[in-house]
């Protein structure tokens, strides 16, 4: 399978299928922002280096993602709206283990 299906709320509250590409090395936040999902400039500040939390958002669904990293752990703590559910968006790799995934940007910082 070389595409899956994500569900995204944007920060308005609107919902969006989006398909991606599992065999392109993409993360969440990439995903996001080529659906234009959020303002440019708005996501993805850092470039996807877990330095910023632009691209924070809430897992919704029970779909499996990989372990939190200490880098994005760390960040979260220094985070605004954070929740027991947040992740960043660009340190979760698009696979095929996570078509279904359901997430919910965070409010714009």
């Amino acid at each position: 399978m070389d595409d899956i299906t994500i569900k995204i709320t944007d920060r308005h509250g609107t919902k969006h299928d989006v398909v991606a590409p599992t065999d392109m090395a993409m993360n969440l936040m990439e995903v996001v922002r080529s659906y234009e999902l959020a303002p440019e400039g708005t996501i993805g500040v850092c470039g996807g280096m877990a330095m910023c939390a632009s691209c924070q958002c809430y897992v919704i669904s029970n779909t499996e993602i990989p372990e939190m990293s200490d880098d994005e752990e760390a960040m979260l703590s220094e985070a605004f709206d954070v929740k027991a559910n947040s992740r960043l968006g660009c340190q979760i790799r698009i696979t095929s283990q996570l078509n279904g995934l359901e997430v919910e940007l965070a409010p714009e910082c």
